[in-house]
């Protein structure tokens, strides 16, 4: 054995919950177990059929394969502005207020590295997204969680916030639509973040990947007046448009904040191969509401009504407003945590869904289902639930 050891940041973070997961359930699905899986928000359906066929196009063309620039090229950066245009009402500077990404993972990473300095303090939600936590982690952040609550139709408390020392705050993170939890985007929640922001300097940066998911009426932060001085939003073509693979997603914001971000990302990174970005531009420029309506809204409406079923045979209650990919939902009295009954239900109904904790303290009594998998795989997980007691 050699004597290298890795950096002090490996300590600061675990395994990926799901990279750990999934090779349990790897291994029982060796063993023929035929596990189904409800746990990971990656969409099962097929980008638009123009937005495969502008890839294989430009796949062909021999001038298509060389480097691209970091920052996009324009027609992506155009179709994203038009995107924005389009659908919230927002008019964006395709030259200069836009940054595309190789998905919006990548834009936390960035924008982490643009903004906060080692011991800078970074607002991240609880329950919320794991990697606002990881990264600000190996990057030397000081993570200080803000409480999301079920009473609160799972919106920052702005109240508890300003009772806070925000003095050594650079970053707040937001995710509306939410995830885990579902809880919709307010317009009002946007325009309280908007005030906090200018009043406190935070830069306040908005996930918004779920906007369209079971939801007539997506909405964006940068609808607020002036929200562009002090926010960033993300999006992403992996949800809405059924590209997670495809690695496209977009950051929004002023143009002093996007160079500063494409300053960093074009020390990482050599841009993406150009079929992407035009098909991308496809994606978005030509998928209109019938397509939406029909991938986003009656897809996952049908698997929202299983998952619903399977929560109430487990005994678990949720907010039936809530939106996204996602059904969230609060376990009943009798299990200690969330990882009892969802160990229970991979190892005795072969179903695997995913325990709240990973997002968080005050997901501690929460699980979540997915609803990308196919039908038939959805009534089958609820059958063999239905064959159990709980």
């Amino acid at each position: 054995m050699n004597n290298i050891k890795p950096a002090d940041r490996i300590d600061l973070v675990q395994e990926y919950y799901f990279s750990r997961k999934l090779k349990e359930v790897a291994l029982l699905n060796a063993e023929g177990k035929d596990i189904i899986s409800l746990a990971i928000g990656s969409p099962d359906q097929p980008p638009s059929p123009q937005t495969i066929e502008k890839l294989c196009t430009v796949a062909h063309e021999a001038s298509a394969h060389g480097y691209q620039p970091t920052m996009g090229i324009p027609e992506l950066r155009q179709a994203m502005a038009h995107f924005y245009h389009k659908w919230y009402g927002v008019d964006v500077d395709p030259a200069k207020e836009i940054q595309p990404l190789i998905g919006s993972k990548e834009g936390i990473l960035h924008i982490t590295l643009a903004f906060a300095n080692p011991g800078d303090e970074v607002l991240v939600p609880d329950p919320g997204y794991p990697t606002y936590t990881s990264l600000s982690k190996i990057l030397g952040a000081k993570i200080v969680n803000y409480n999301l609550s079920a009473d609160n139709g799972w919106q920052p408390d702005f109240n508890e916030l300003e009772g806070r020392d925000l003095s050594k705050v650079k970053l707040m993170w937001t995710n509306y639509p939410n995830m885990p939890t579902g809880g919709d985007a307010r317009i009002e929640t946007y325009r309280r973040l908007v005030d906090f922001a200018k009043r406190h300097h935070i830069v306040v940066v908005n996930d918004n990947p779920y906007s369209f998911i079971l939801n007539e009426h997506p909405i964006s932060l940068l609808q607020v007046e002036g929200a562009k001085d002090y926010c960033i939003e993300l999006n992403s073509m992996s949800k809405g448009f059924n590209m997670p693979g495809w690695r496209v997603g977009m950051c929004v914001s002023n143009p002093q904040f996007i160079s500063w971000i494409l300053k960093i990302k074009s020390n990482i990174d050599s841009g993406t191969f150009r079929g992407l970005q035009l098909a991308a531009a496809e994606a978005l420029t030509t998928n209109d509401k019938e397509w939406h309506r029909e991938y986003n809204i009656k897809v996952y409406r049908r698997r929202r009504d299983i998952a619903e079923k399977i929560m109430q045979t487990l005994g678990c209650t949720y907010d039936p407003k809530q939106v996204g990919m996602f059904l969230w939902a609060k376990i009943p009295d009798k299990y200690t945590d969330a990882e009892q009954l969802t160990e229970r239900v991979l190892h005795e109904a072969r179903v695997f869904i995913t325990p709240g904790f990973i997002f968080g303290n005050n997901g501690r009594r929460y699980v979540r289902i997915s609803l990308c998998a196919q039908d038939d795989k959805m009534r089958e997980a609820l059958h063999r639930i239905a064959a159990l007691e709980w």
